[in-house]
């Protein structure tokens, strides 16, 4: 053969294969690439192409899908009862990405998810029918939280000791996700919700750590009675009244200036919220083992997810003595969510013990079965003692019976609970943040709530756990042990 053709027809040849791992490559790694991309328009065009699974509480799907009326997009995301839930399902919009439940179980809720295809769909490459996401969510007990926040700025979580189930997670002011689920009319939604002071897309019961004030002071009791710091919360401390601690000319004082707070018992600083004795007690164990107590409880846990990733709460690291001290009573650079502070008290009443917190129970298939069962997969961890959990219990009783948490009081209940006001602001020059976190027993239930009123329409002077943010636990705590 003539050499110059055997030198063509090798050139040729080579771009030929050249070719064709060009082609192969755009095929099988760039058209992936392109098909997940999320400015490709085809992918919202399929995920609205047909109704979308759906989202339920208590048996009843609060989302749903509509047609529309134009557009290359047939359905978009329809919700009931949607500012009631929003904290729960986050919204699934035409125009941005998917948060909350709604983010988490995208694909699922789309037909996408690998699990709910089966053989023929496989090899038609057909999309599977969706599937549905079963929550936890007591509907009473939601809906009582968010009526009983109304119209303050706060956060509330209930929890079901005994199993780890989230029965309500709400957050105000709310919004109604129906208002971003159309791509037209999506923007001047968005733009309103997060231009808007209040900030209603924030989920503060999850994604919103504040200081937790003297609620905190649960966790350094729970530390000096599994360190031996006392033997039981009705021995005396050591306690001047004010305590001025070392490094600090500064004393810390107590917000009952007649309260009886001098060398008080657990259980009485507890009940009149002594930060003389928290303060101190909190350098005495040193940063470290309070620390370690919190991080038991939840505290610097990064990875809290119930699924919804929930924000860390925090207890720092690094402080003198003086800055201890005031970790001791919620402040310095201490933050907690209302979930935090409502897993405290669902491991003080369930004897000590912690399952993990989940608001889902189950994920199912188009045709309702079971592809995951989230009750499977909850652990218990031992968090104090029984002995300690029912000195608490006890301690958190008083707190409710004969303390600054009276409004919690509910007739025929076991209530246990702790107030926290928390100082917000430079010199305290803004307006506090009120905290309540309790349980409540009965008839063999149990539930623990956490509430946090971040900004009410109350005097400052009328700002605390128990005017604000105790009566909202009571109606949550009525509600989940009446159901």
């Amino acid at each position: 053969m003539n050499k110059t053709i055997r030198r063509a027809s090798v050139f040729t040849l080579l771009l030929v294969f050249a070719l064709l791992i060009r082609a192969t490559w755009l095929q099988f790694y760039d058209g992936k690439a392109l098909a997940e991309d999320n400015d490709n328009r085809r992918n919202v065009i399929q995920t609205y192409s047909q109704p979308l699974g759906n989202i339920i509480v208590a048996g009843k799907p609060v989302t749903g899908s509509a047609r529309t009326k134009g557009g290359d997009l047939a359905y978009k995301r329809t919700y009931t009862d949607g500012p009631l839930y929003a904290a729960v399902t986050g919204y699934a919009s035409q125009a941005y990405a998917p948060t909350q439940l709604e983010g988490i179980y995208q694909d699922l809720l789309n037909g996408t998810d690998t699990r709910l295809k089966n053989v023929l769909d496989t090899v038609t490459g057909k999309r599977a029918e969706p599937g549905d996401v079963l929550t936890t969510i007591d509907p009473a007990v939601q809906k009582a939280g968010y009526e009983a926040l109304g119209g303050k700025k706060g956060g509330a979580v209930a929890i079901d000791p005994k199993t780890g189930k989230i029965l309500a997670v709400v957050s105000t002011p709310s919004y109604d996700p129906s208002t971003l689920t159309d791509a037209n009319t999506a923007g001047s939604a968005w733009k309103r919700l997060t231009h808007d002071k209040d900030k209603p897309l924030t989920n503060r019961a999850l994604r919103q750590p504040l200081p937790p004030g003297s609620t905190f002071k649960l966790v350094v009791a729970a530390a000096a009675l599994e360190d031996g710091l006392y033997d039981n919360v009705n021995q005396h401390t050591d306690s001047p009244d004010p305590y001025t601690a070392p490094d600090t000319t500064v004393p810390l004082t107590n917000e009952n200036k007649s309260a009886p707070c001098e060398n008080a018992t657990i259980r009485m600083a507890l009940q009149y919220s002594c930060n003389n004795v928290f303060g101190k007690m909190a350098v005495d164990l040193g940063q470290d083992k309070v620390r370690a107590m919190a991080e038991k409880f939840g505290f610097d846990d990064d990875k809290q997810d119930v699924p919804v990733r929930a924000y860390t709460s925090g207890y720092p690291s690094g402080m003198d003595k003086a800055q201890t001290a005031l970790s001791g009573i919620g402040q310095f650079d201490v933050t907690a969510t209302p979930l935090q502070m409502a897993l405290v008290s669902a491991a003080i009443v369930h004897d000590g013990e912690l399952l993990s917190p989940h608001m889902v129970s189950r994920i199912t298939d188009g045709n309702g079965s079971v592809l995951k069962d989230y009750g499977d997969d909850t652990d218990t961890t031992r968090i104090v003692s029984s002995r300690t959990a029912a000195q608490l219990r006890s301690a958190m009783e008083t707190v409710v019976k004969d303390g600054t948490g009276t409004n919690a009081l509910i007739d025929g209940v076991t209530v246990g609970g702790k107030t926290g006001t928390a100082q917000h602001g430079e010199n305290n020059s803004k307006t506090p943040y009120a905290w309540f976190t309790s349980y409540g027993k009965s008839g063999g239930k149990e539930v623990a709530v956490a509430v946090m009123v971040e900004q009410s329409d109350a005097a400052r002077s009328e700002v605390s756990g128990n005017g604000l943010a105790a009566p909202v636990a009571k109606a949550m705590m009525r509600a989940a042990l009446k159901s």
